[in-house]
């Protein structure tokens, strides 16, 4: 075999151990970064159920201060000659 031909081989495994180390280093990166925005997106949809929670205790607390405020007023004209 030609020292020639032997470079070349040489040269083709080092490219295709460097194309194949490139892509597994690029495949555990988009990972990551995949697991990273899940967690983040995790976090923002929590605090979106606590908002959702906190503005239907919200609209329950102002329903029953209506409801109070009515039955004061009721109280109110009743007690007015």
């Amino acid at each position: 075999m030609s020292e020639t031909i032997l470079v070349a081989l040489i040269g083709l495994a080092g490219s295709g151990a460097g194309a194949f180390g490139g892509i597994l280093v690029s495949s555990k990166l988009t990972q990551y970064r995949l697991e990273q925005l899940e967690r983040k997106v995790e976090v923002h949809n929590q605090v979106i159920d606590r908002v959702y929670k906190l503005e239907e205790r919200t609209e329950l607390q102002e329903e029953k201060i209506k409801v109070a405020n009515h039955r004061i007023g009721d109280l109110e004209n009743i007690n007015k000659p």
